[in-house]
């Protein structure tokens, strides 16, 4: 009998190239970088496995020096790589990241990561489990487009929590109705969503309150919405009715890259650990805090009990008011 897996990332595993300066012109401006393992849902593995989760990918990468590297960095931060598939006809997909304390500008030479096919998705592989997660990244393109859609509809069908990340960027998937049609589909499945308020900006267009992006996002299926908005801080929603507001922490930051996935490993691993959904957003936002403070990948070792134990209390830290229902 296989082991559980508590969190099955479904999607692109990558190289991120990403600037050592900082740069006002952003990739333009940018002379050298550094290489990272990367790829939101490859992060997220990581973290996961970081915070004593039990983590496992489905990605598609080449044999080359790249694809080697990427391994090894999964395989030395913990995660399980049984479905990482290594093929000799692709290229490993590559991104270019300028280091910045807003939202990052990129440039993508995909190859790789989007020729994960069907086929490449094992049954066995949702069945072992607990949460399922995707990006609409990887939704981008076929194949992989339906591959992430088996796996998503095949752990819906098995009872499984699935998470999926609405990070759209019309860069990446420049048609906008097949985005909204594919992603409309996808959130059929989806448990539980964590837009940031860029994510919600880029998806539903300008101009309408937090409240009214959260009721959007719940009109599309899941249960749970988590709007992250930066300094602005995260606002929890469940049910169609708004929880709470959490303040974000002061603390310097250093890089922003990654953030959004440490905070995606944090809530999930609370969430198994059956902490309530303002302790999770509590226990994501300190590991976001962890995040924030270095360049690269969180430390290797993160003592989770002592997080939980130096929690605030989520009667004091949670800013409640008389909300009314959102739908």
């Amino acid at each position: 009998m296989s082991l559980s897996l508590d969190v099955l990332t479904v999607g692109e595993t990558l190289i991120d190239l990403i600037s050592t300066e900082e740069s006002a012109s952003g990739l333009r401006g940018a002379q050298t970088f550094t290489k990272y393992l990367g790829g939101s849902p490859a992060n997220i593995a990581v973290y996961v496995a970081k915070l004593g989760g039990n983590a496992a990918v489905i990605s598609k990468t080449g044999i080359g020096a790249f694809g080697k590297f990427l391994k090894d960095e999964l395989r030395y931060h913990g995660v399980n790589t049984q479905y990482l598939v290594m093929d000799h006809r692709v290229h490993t997909t590559i991104i270019f990241v300028s280091r910045t304390q807003d939202t990052p500008e990129f440039e993508a030479l995909r190859n790789g990561d989007f020729q994960l096919t069907p086929a490449e998705v094992p049954v066995e592989a949702i069945e072992r489990a607990k949460i399922v997660h995707a990006s609409t990244f990887a939704l981008s393109r076929e194949p992989c487009r339906s591959a992430v859609i088996k796996a998503l509809r095949l752990a819906h069908e098995h009872g499984k929590i699935v998470s999926f990340d609405p990070n759209y960027s019309s860069i990446i998937w420049p048609d906008y109705q097949e985005a909204q049609h594919v992603m409309s589909e996808v959130y059929r499945y989806a448990t539980i969503t964590k837009p940031s308020l860029d994510d919600a900006n880029r998806f539903f267009g300008q101009g309408y309150s937090p409240q009214e992006y959260i009721k959007m996002f719940h009109e599309l299926g899941p249960k749970t919405v988590i709007l992250t908005m930066g300094k602005d801080g995260v606002l929890i929603s469940h049910d169609g009715q708004l929880l709470g507001y959490l303040p974000a922490s002061k603390i310097k930051v250093v890089d922003v890259t990654g953030a959004g996935d440490s905070f995606w490993a944090g809530f999930l691993v609370a969430l198994l650990d059956k902490r309530s959904l303002e302790e999770c957003a509590l226990f994501a936002r300190e590991v976001v805090n962890l995040k924030l403070t270095i360049v690269g990948h969180l430390p290797s070792t993160i003592d989770c009990n002592e997080i939980y134990v130096n929690l605030p209390d989520p009667k004091q830290a949670i800013v409640k008011r008389m909300f009314n229902a959102i739908f």
